[in-house]
């Protein structure tokens, strides 16, 4: 490459590898190699799925004990998935009887994507499953919020004769007031018709 001025010629000679990183091609192409050891590096570190229901269902049995007393709002869920990554869960800390609703009413089940794990928590409120964790490069990240997971679960409906709606009852004396004369184009202002 050569750079010239008004006064003197400078003469530079590049290297091949310069002007390759310095062109767009080879921009291009060391990005390209870059993404390409990335997802290999991803493929062969996403977790398991019997990795995926290990971990997930620690994280799920945090987000229990942490939500035990005060309820928090999601900040506070979003918080704590980020702790839950570091630290395990103290199973004796969580009541027998919440332990048991959870696993009667909800169902933990992991997938291996090609580069990444997700795991999903199916139970009456997600039948069709909501994401409670993904796993890539090793790591696995609940995002479980309090609210995903069931564990109230009470009658709807007390019996067969029961109406869902309940009649209105009126009596007699009730004044329910006069009816306006609100013709069809009343809205508009036109009120002489």
């Amino acid at each position: 490459m050569y750079q010239v001025d008004n006064n003197t010629n400078y003469r530079t000679n590049e290297s091949f590898t310069q002007e390759f990183t310095r062109s767009c091609l080879g921009r291009i192409l060391i990005f390209g190699v870059i993404v390409l050891v990335g997802m290999l590096v991803a493929y062969f570190t996403a977790p398991k799925e019997s990795d995926m229901d290990e971990e997930m269902h620690d994280n799920i049995m945090q987000c229990l004990e942490v939500n035990d007393g005060i309820k928090g709002d999601v900040v506070d869920d979003y918080v704590h998935n980020l702790a839950f990554i570091f630290t395990t869960a103290d199973t004796t800390v969580i009541a027998e009887d919440k332990l048991q609703t959870y696993h009667k009413y909800n169902r933990l089940e992991s997938y291996r994507h090609t580069f990444y794990s997700t795991s999903y928590i199916h139970n009456n409120m997600h039948p069709e499953g909501t994401r409670v964790g993904i796993g890539i490069f090793g790591i696995i990240i609940p995002t479980v919020l309090y609210g995903d997971i069931l564990l109230d679960v009470g009658t709807v409906h007390k019996g067969y004769e029961q109406k869902l709606n309940k009649e209105m009852i009126i009596t007699e004396d009730a004044d329910l007031g006069e009816t306006p004369s609100i013709t069809e184009y009343h809205y508009k202002g036109d009120q002489d018709d």
